[in-house]
């Protein structure tokens, strides 16, 4: 059995193949979850969602977790650094329907980090490890950890912090190869993740720079990791996983037509529409669309297009008509 054709297990919570969709904001909301389950991501992770507003019932916050009973297995990240907060809030995550709650210590957004949050919380260990005993404690599903390397590079933390985590109650690990300084530049440091993976008896789950079956195989064979998560490879591009199950499997790999881009593109956004209304569907889903478009044929051109549509009967009509064109 090769390392795709197999489940994985994270406390209670077993998945059917080591895939995963990363927790990413903008992007891993219900209508994109649903995409991503079809193409074959295993584990789906919702965009993070604020402690202290779901806490304090803010009305969009909570909108964020809305979940649709076929994209179970769910994992919903919260993020915050007040554990009696943190584990307020992952009940309320659970009472939603989460199947796992993730620990967000990786985002590096500035407005995050400055309130002791997201990857601040590895200059903090103690802090860190209390907010996951906290969460532990307070729910009955698996509670994982997301981190990144470190701050920066003058302190490797992360298999210190790995290894808290464990102690705490995690029953997994997601590493970032990256530290918060480097946000998403440069490489993703697999002997870093690797250095994780020797520090903890849990399972850690590799991130960083999978955009292909030969990223993903490096992933497991430099680190050895459980599973790995796949961000920014996945956005506009959901056959990622199909793609990655295909290669590791030795299966000749089907990449989508142009065809398929936009015929998916369109699903996301009636998804979009059913789900957040006209006004904000097309306004998301111009990023969205950059993303499915990017290395076709006159994409540039597509994208002005779209950026000028202002009706959802606009939207599909552009779409329709460049689609008409790749048959």
């Amino acid at each position: 059995m090769n390392a795709i054709d197999r489940p994985v297990r994270f406390g209670s919570v077993e998945i059917e193949s080591p895939l995963i969709l990363a927790p990413m904001a903008g992007v891993c909301d219900l209508p994109y979850r649903m995409i991503a389950r079809k193409h074959g991501a295993a584990l789906v992770c919702a965009e993070m969602v604020s402690a202290k507003g779901l806490v304090y019932g803010n009305k969009h916050t909570r909108e964020m977790l809305t979940v649709h009973k076929n994209e179970h297995p769910l994992s919903m990240q919260l993020f915050g650094a007040e554990p009696e907060i943190m584990a307020r809030a992952a009940k309320v995550a659970q009472e939603y329907g989460a199947d796992i709650i993730d620990i967000n210590m990786g985002c590096p957004v500035r407005k995050v980090v400055q309130n002791g949050e997201g990857s601040a919380l590895m200059k903090n260990l103690p802090l860190a490890e209390k907010v996951v005993s906290a969460v532990v404690k307070a729910v009955s599903v698996p509670v994982t950890v997301k981190m990144r390397t470190g701050w920066d590079d003058i302190e490797f933390v992360a298999p210190e912090l790995a290894r808290r985590c464990e102690a705490a109650g995690a029953a997994a690990l997601a590493v970032h190869g990256r530290t918060r300084e480097q946000f998403y530049s440069g490489r993703a440091d697999l002997e870093k993740i690797a250095a994780v993976v020797k520090a903890v008896s849990i399972p850690v789950i590799g991130n960083g720079d999978i955009t292909d079956g030969p990223s993903c195989a490096r992933m497991f064979e430099e680190t050895g990791c459980t599973a790995v998560m796949i961000g920014r490879g996945a956005q506009g591009n959901p056959w990622i996983f199909e793609e990655v199950r295909d290669y590791l499997s030795g299966r000749t790999v089907q990449k989508p037509s142009a065809a398929d881009r936009y015929a998916v593109l369109l699903e996301h956004f009636e998804s979009l529409i059913r789900f957040k209304g006209a006004h904000i569907a097309l306004r998301e889903m111009r990023s969205h669309a950059s993303w499915y478009t990017k290395g076709l044929f006159g994409s540039a051109a597509l994208r002005e297009r779209i950026n000028r549509t202002s009706t959802v009967e606009e939207f599909r009509q552009v779409i329709s008509e460049v689609a008409k064109c790749t048959v």
